[in-house]
């Protein structure tokens, strides 16, 4: 059975047990929570992403990637538009980051979604446990906001 291809494709990425490292799986099992009954919006989430995803986001006209940052302070929430970028010497056979997935989404299938989206939340700590840390705990809500105004925004672009 195919899948229709979404319009959004909300692709999240992270480890449940490495402490904040697990935002990215907690955000998209909330966006699949508001967004789950329409058709036009997809969410996936992974602990790594792989070069297999290139072939959903092909089929999408906007994707959000949505992962943790170790580079930013703890807490803080960014949305950052997403280029293609060629992967570091040779390609990694298991994770990508988004620049890297889009490179390779262009040249394995010709396509490119119109835009791409990166939301990232600072993480405080990775370190083995399933809480988050107090500063990505008080984050989500405006995190949720984002991923909310964002999808809602993208869909609202010019009908397909």
């Amino acid at each position: 059975m195919t899948l229709p291809s979404p319009r959004c494709l909300i692709l999240a990425c992270g480890n449940p047990l490495r402490t904040d490292d697990g935002v990215g799986p907690w955000l998209a099992d909330w966006a699949e929570m508001r967004f789950g009954a329409r058709e036009d919006v997809r969410v996936l989430a992974r602990q790594q992403w792989p070069p297999e995803l290139a072939e959903e986001i092909a089929r999408a006209q906007f994707v959000l990637f949505i992962d943790c940052s170790v580079d930013s302070a703890p807490g803080s929430v960014a949305l950052l538009f997403v280029e293609p970028a060629a992967t570091m010497q040779g390609l990694a056979t298991h994770r990508l980051g988004a620049a890297e997935l889009l490179a390779l989404t262009r040249d394995i299938y010709d396509s490119q979604p119109e835009r791409a989206l990166l939301l990232t939340i600072g993480a405080g700590s990775t370190e083995l446990g399933e809480e988050f840390s107090d500063a990505v705990g008080a984050a989500l809500p405006a995190a949720c906001r984002l991923i909310e105004e964002t999808v809602l925004g993208l869909l609202d672009r010019q009908r397909a």
